[in-house]
């Protein structure tokens, strides 16, 4: 099935050019992360996840659903590139915080050139990190990037990029590091399936969804609903199944047949 431009850009609620150029690209990464949650829900219910164009554009786009960074930000890629942006996709590590690093390929990332421009115009785009930076970085801008809320800088380290955040509060972590060797989609299916299937996977111990709002973020897991104004938080009990369900058709269009509660 051929990517539906129409359909994806409805999909985004997006209405505005589509011109090769930043204010395209910043408007689309913006509604992407607003309208299309990151969330594992398949892995919680044994549906397995393809990385195939088909199965990303059917998953996200015609079923209304969401994913992590693989078809996120697998599937963003293709919009893009049909818009006309030079699209490389790169292996990225998730920082811990004993400041040692996962593996390659944790993490699906994008850079995007914009026509014409020249390598001064290359920028990180990442709509498949969950709780990330709402507007693309500069690539070579080593300096503090605002996105509105949060500041962001790309460090150069070596071979690797690093993502740093600096939050409401001035603390500063290290996201993930990346290379700039470009990668295929289907360099990252052994990846994909480890956080499928692997107990030692994070998106294996239980649900999360979570989308960025016009206020903050809006973050729902099997024990509670949290939603975040600024730097506010205000977390809600989720009381059993149905209520998970219901709460997320309410607060991210997604709708899932409850599961059998045990006991």
């Amino acid at each position: 099935m051929a990517l539906d431009v129409a359909k994806y850009l409805d999909r985004l609620g997006y209405t505005g050019a589509l011109l090769p150029d930043l204010a395209t690209l910043k408007a689309l990464h913006l509604r992407h992360l607003r309208t299309v949650p990151f969330e594992n829900l398949d892995i919680h219910s044994g549906r397995a996840i393809a990385l195939d164009e088909t199965s990303l554009y059917e998953k996200i786009v015609l079923e209304r659903r969401g994913g992590f960074c693989y078809e996120l930000n697998g599937l963003f890629a293709k919009l893009l590139q049909a818009v006309g942006f030079d699209v490389t996709l790169v292996a990225a590590s998730d920082a811990h915080s004993d400041g040692s690093f996962g593996p390659e390929f944790d993490h699906l990332a994008l850079i995007v050139d914009i026509p014409g421009m020249g390598p001064a115009e290359r920028w990180l785009a990442d709509v498949g990190w969950g709780d990330t930076f709402l507007a693309p970085l500069r690539l070579d801008d080593t300096d503090w990037q605002s996105d509105g809320e949060r500041a962001y800088r790309i460090e150069s380290d070596a071979e690797h990029r690093l993502v740093w955040q600096r939050r409401h509060d001035g603390r500063e972590e290290c996201n993930y590091r990346f290379r700039l060797e470009a990668r295929s989609l289907a360099d990252f299916a052994a990846m994909c399936l480890f956080h499928q299937v692997s107990p030692n996977s994070p998106f294996a111990q239980k649900r999360l969804v979570t989308m960025a709002t016009v206020e903050g973020r809006v973050t729902l897991d099997d024990e509670r609903l949290t939603v975040t104004t600024g730097a506010v938080k205000d977390q809600h009990d989720v009381e059993g199944e149905q209520e998970f369900v219901l709460l997320l058709k309410r607060h991210f269009g997604v709708e899932l047949a409850p599961r059998e509660e045990s006991g």
